[in-house]
């Protein structure tokens, strides 16, 4: 049995799809874009300051779900260009200062709403 999790705290979803889904003891965010919720807009063209806001978001759905940060196992990062890989991992490091999840991250051709960087997550309860 799956459950749907969502909040207004975090960029509502732009397609047929749920900010997050439920199965079991495992939750799936979809992927995360830099859309500050209160505005609708996307956080300026500057991928420090847009990974942060994915993860003001993530944190946001998470809340909702009842979970944290240290609950997520795994992540993929979707970026724009490679040459964006440092200053993300910069800013993702400060949010697993502990025993990090899994990760891939991956450069490809084009985000939504031309973003520099989507973060998708898989949480444990």
């Amino acid at each position: 049995m799956k459950k749907v999790i969502s909040t207004p705290h975090a960029p509502a979803a732009i397609g047929p799809y749920s900010q997050a889904v439920e199965a079991g003891n495992l939750i799936f965010l979809s992927g995360m874009l830099p859309i500050d919720p209160a505005t609708g807009e996307m956080v300026q063209n500057d991928v420090s300051l847009q990974t942060e806001q994915i993860f003001k978001n993530i944190t946001a759905v998470l809340e909702a779900a009842g979970c944290t940060l240290d609950q997520i196992v795994k992540t993929t990062v979707f970026l724009a260009d490679m040459s964006l890989f440092a200053p993300m991992n910069a800013v993702y490091a400060r949010y697993f200062p502990g025993t990090c999840p899994a990760r891939s991250a991956v450069a490809v051709k084009e985000l939504p709403k031309n973003s520099l960087i989507e973060i998708e997550v898989i949480v444990a309860r």
